[in-house]
């Protein structure tokens, strides 16, 4: 069965909010990656000055839910307004599982990155169903330690 947890997208002010959410919650960050982390994406590299910001941050809050989230960056294509910065991520349990929910939430929507292997070993996809919300679906293919 998948699991769904809250993704928040910050203009800058991830690892702050992440480090007040962390004050209030307790716990650690199992994993805190920087956009200079990320290898170049189809021939982009990092832009100066957004090297520092959170690509990815998660915070166990419960034994069922993971805070997530990351800073924006407009020269990967999303600046963060009020109402896109957060969407739904769901991990699934199996590749056929990822693609079951992928395909039928993406219906009629707007797919803006399909399914595939990512970098982190998982296999990952994003999109705007066509109601307007968020999602991203995803699928450790590499057992984490």
């Amino acid at each position: 069965m998948a699991s769904v947890n809250p993704y928040l997208t910050f203009d800058g002010k991830c690892e702050e909010a992440f480090n007040f959410y962390k004050s209030v919650f307790g716990g650690e960050f199992p994993f805190l990656g920087r956009y200079k982390e990320m290898p170049p994406t189809n021939g982009q590299t990092c832009p100066p000055g957004e090297d520092e910001k959170i690509m990815h941050v998660s915070l166990p809050i419960s034994k069922e839910t993971i805070l997530m989230g990351s800073d924006s960056s407009e020269s990967f294509g999303h600046k963060t307004v009020v109402g896109n910065n957060f969407s739904i991520s769901i991990n699934a349990d199996s590749k056929e599982e990822a693609d079951k929910l992928f395909n039928g939430l993406s219906a009629g929507g707007q797919v803006t990155m399909p399914m595939n292997q990512a970098f982190w070993g998982a296999y990952f996809g994003m999109f705007t169903d066509k109601f307007g919300v968020q999602w991203m679906v995803n699928f450790d293919t590499q057992p984490k330690g």
